[in-house]
């Protein structure tokens, strides 16, 4: 069986110094091996099939048989990593919480221990007769986080 850490050492080499990186490997028993990739700019076809050609020359298929597939991440995919929540600030996102409960809102601010998603609603203000937009920053813990998706919207 193909060593996952043979195959993460091959993607290091190729993708160091780009924009690009590895949301996920997972190589099983019978020797498939499934890499899901994304990139500061996204991760385009052609990227993929450029990783893909770069590892069929690095792999020997003599010495051990494998079945490769390369891809990136889908909008409707939950993230994976943190890279990808740096990636998508100012995008819209679900935020689904350990609690059950959920914010929508944009992604405003991520670092090592949180994000910050931006909440806008109309509420009634006190003393005012019409609704004004209200917005309030939500402060969530990594821990706290089920999933997160980006948001996808037609306008």
């Amino acid at each position: 069986m193909i060593s996952e850490e043979t195959v993460l050492l091959l993607i290091e080499e190729k993708v160091e110094g780009s924009a690009n990186f590895l949301v996920s490997l997972k190589i099983s028993v019978d020797n498939v091996i499934d890499i899901l990739m994304d990139g500061d700019d996204g991760f385009s076809i052609q990227d993929c099939m450029d990783l893909n050609r770069y590892l069929n020359k690095k792999l020997d298929r003599d010495i051990e048989d494998y079945n490769l597939r390369v891809s990136s991440p889908g909008l409707d995919q939950p993230f994976m990593v943190r890279r990808q929540y740096y990636k998508n600030i100012d995008r819209d996102v679900k935020v689904e919480l350990n609690d059950a409960s959920t914010i929508e809102g944009k992604l405003v601010e991520v670092d090592d221990d949180k994000i910050t998603v931006r909440t806008r609603v109309k509420e009634r203000i006190e003393g005012r007769k019409a609704k004004h937009w209200v917005e309030t920053d939500h402060e969530i813990e990594y821990p706290t986080i089920q999933s997160t998706k980006v948001i996808i919207s037609f306008n």
